[in-house]
């Protein structure tokens, strides 16, 4: 019984990234697909069918790093980690809205500091829980880094 909670509780962690970035992705898909293709790049932007599998495989890492959060022993530093992925997914999911639906390249590009802020901060509380599941979110971590420089650089030639 105890195997199916466990597992359980996996498809939950897995889902739920997935689940959110997938909303993010589907309610601002029309600004992508339309006002974003018109907006000026610079040389380094990658292809748009690039950005649905690292943001698969970013939100598969956050969701393995939660559930090795979730497993850990009850108290402050797992309830602390939980609060900061809580806030960094939020984040995640308003940045989406911000740049896509609303055209708000600045105030995106401020909100993606958040992020990186809120990533960074989710590493240092995760590592005093469990190692693995901090350093699980370094690719993430160097991702909204360049995606930071891309917002910034977009929201400057525009």
């Amino acid at each position: 019984m105890k195997t199916i909670k466990t597992i359980l509780i996996l498809l939950i962690c897995l889902l739920l990234p997935l689940i959110i970035g997938g909303v993010s992705g589907y309610a601002t898909a029309a600004g992508i697909k339309s006002w974003y293709l018109n907006l000026i790049k610079p040389s380094f932007n990658p292809p748009n069918y690039l950005f649905g599998p690292v943001w698969t495989f970013l939100y598969l890492l956050m969701g393995i790093s939660l559930f090795l959060i979730w497993r850990a022993e009850p108290g402050k530093e797992r309830t602390n980690s939980l609060v900061i992925f809580t806030i960094q997914i939020s984040l995640n999911f308003l940045w989406s809205f911000l740049f896509f639906k609303f055209n708000l390249l600045g105030i995106a590009f401020i909100e993606i500091i958040l992020i990186w802020l809120s990533i960074v901060c989710m590493i240092l509380i995760f590592r005093r829980v469990n190692q693995t599941a901090a350093y699980l979110q370094i690719p993430y971590l160097l991702w909204v880094t360049f995606a930071s420089v891309l917002n910034g650089y977009i929201w400057f030639l525009n």
